[in-house]
């Protein structure tokens, strides 16, 4: 598994760069914008991931570990694959990420080529508190001074093929014990059984 590349750039074009590492050219792939800013000739470093397919090696190259991270994290959710994280990646920098995520700001996560509605919702859905964790985004405090604890219901909604408008419903609804009033389980079969009655 590679890790990290030390080497110069050879050769480039739009999302690729060959790095010369004593010799041998590696071909990485890399958002159009760390593309165009890599100096030819100069040594420099790269965060790389490493993905392994039955008919390919393929390196994705990242000027920093966050961004390298966020790109680990966004092919986590189901839908995305390295292309449309590299184009997420491409649009926004990481702090606009987080801050689109953590406010779930579908908006601006469909500027995003590729990425439309649902699956802006779905993003926001599954990485909200997995990134502000992970970066240390900051989220709504509670009195006591600590960070909200995340509600597990609306990923388990998601997760079914709920909208998000429909998540919200669920939410919404006094017939749903909110998050501590009950387990999940009895918050979640509320939400279905609400959600069953308004098809």
């Amino acid at each position: 598994m590679i890790a990290a590349l030390r080497g110069t750039v050879w050769e480039r074009e739009a999302g690729k760069v060959v790095l010369d590492v004593n010799g041998v050219g590696y071909l990485v792939h890399t958002t159009g914008r760390t593309a165009g800013a890599l100096p030819d000739g100069e040594e420099l470093s790269l965060h790389i991931c490493t993905i392994v397919r039955e008919d390919a090696f393929l390196l994705y190259g990242f000027e920093d570990r966050a961004e390298r991270e966020a790109f680990v994290r966004l092919r986590e959710v189901n839908g995305v694959g390295p292309r449309h994280a590299l184009a997420v990646l491409d649009t926004l920098t990481v702090d606009q990420l987080r801050q689109a995520l953590v406010n779930e700001d579908v908006r601006t996560l469909v500027r995003v080529p590729g990425v439309g509605k649902k699956l802006a919702s779905r993003l926001c859905l599954e990485l909200k508190n997995k990134l502000a964790a992970e970066f240390d985004v900051p989220t709504t405090p509670t009195r006591a001074g600590r960070r909200a604890e995340a509600d597990p219901l609306p990923l388990a909604l998601a997760q079914l093929d709920y909208k998000k408008r429909e998540i919200d419903l669920a939410l919404a609804s006094e017939a749903v014990p909110k998050l501590g009033a009950a387990p999940l389980e009895a918050r979640l079969k509320a939400a279905l059984t609400l959600l069953a009655r308004n098809l």
